[in-house]
């Protein structure tokens, strides 16, 4: 008989807020694995839990060399707890090659549930949750993430992202550019922690309250993109548009076809407006 693997959601902020099933398998898994062996200390002593099991280390740097490991566990009949420092392991944190490896062995996967910033978040912001996805982490580099957030320019649905509290302006600033100043968004700092805020209002407003600098831990939700029509955007906005994608290293060809659909216009209106303010 092989094992199970238990992925269990930690708290994002607030110990209370753990879900009860936590302690019990904290204390009776054969394997604990945990992202931060430290945290995962402080956390037993505070739900007054002594792992029984063996405890390891699963984090990023790791997780590659360490997956085999608990693979091994598993399919000798271990049950192999897996947490991570704050919310679902998995979700922009260790977990899926573990996941993947279990499920590709037949092995047994559950889930302890448990918080989650993402859906915290989604509730907290005011803005639609009927149809959302998550989009993690953007790149680092400025030119990437401009990119990255132009290819999300006319989702329709609303937008969860994580970010550092240091590249919090400058992303921010990189959404106004990308989605429109306008655009309705939501930075949540510090959930469920004492000094937890939620900042509501445009973009280009919370780029500017966040140039200052911010701290904690940051999620951002942001509005979807409004139903595409002719009549919404100018030809000086369509040049706008394919000018800041061939900035953030775009060829003009797909910058255009880009804008193309983003505006609901055809192609050729948007070449020919680019054409025109070349001329």
């Amino acid at each position: 008989m092989t094992g199970t693997l238990v992925l269990a959601g930690t708290p994002i902020g607030d110990v209370a807020d753990a879900p009860p099933r936590l302690a019990t398998e904290l204390a009776d898994a054969d394997v604990v694995a945990a992202e931060d062996t430290r945290r995962l200390r402080r956390l037993t002593q505070a739900l007054g839990v002594t792992p029984k099991g063996r405890v390891v280390s699963y984090f990023e740097g790791n997780e590659s060399a360490r997956t085999p490991e608990l693979v091994a566990e598993l399919l000798g009949g271990a049950r192999v707890l897996l947490v991570t420092d704050a919310g679902m392991p998995s979700v922009s944190d260790p977990g899926y090659r573990l996941v993947a490896a279990s499920v590709e062995q037949g092995i047994r996967v559950t889930a302890v549930p448990g918080p989650s910033a993402v859906l915290t978040a989604l509730a907290l912001s005011g803005l639609p949750v009927d149809r959302f996805c998550f989009e993690g982490f953007l790149p680092r580099k400025a030119g990437e993430r401009l990119s990255r957030l132009w290819e999300a320019a006319a989702e329709r649905r609303t937008l969860v992202y994580f970010e550092a509290p240091h590249r919090l302006g400058a992303t921010l600033a990189a959404m106004a550019e990308a989605f429109g100043g306008e655009r309705r968004a939501a930075v949540c700092r510090e959930l469920t922690k004492t000094y937890e805020e939620v900042r509501r209002g445009p973009l280009a407003e919370l780029a500017e309250w966040a140039a200052e600098g911010v701290r904690g831990e940051i999620t951002v939700v942001v509005e979807g993109a409004p139903a595409p029509g002719p009549a919404d955007l100018g030809a000086d906005e369509l040049v706008r548009r394919v000018r800041a994608r061939e900035e953030a290293g775009e060829r003009r060809k797909e910058a255009i076809a880009a804008v193309a659909v983003e505006a609901g216009v055809p192609k050729r209106e948007v070449f020919d407006a680019v054409v025109a303010a070349k001329g």
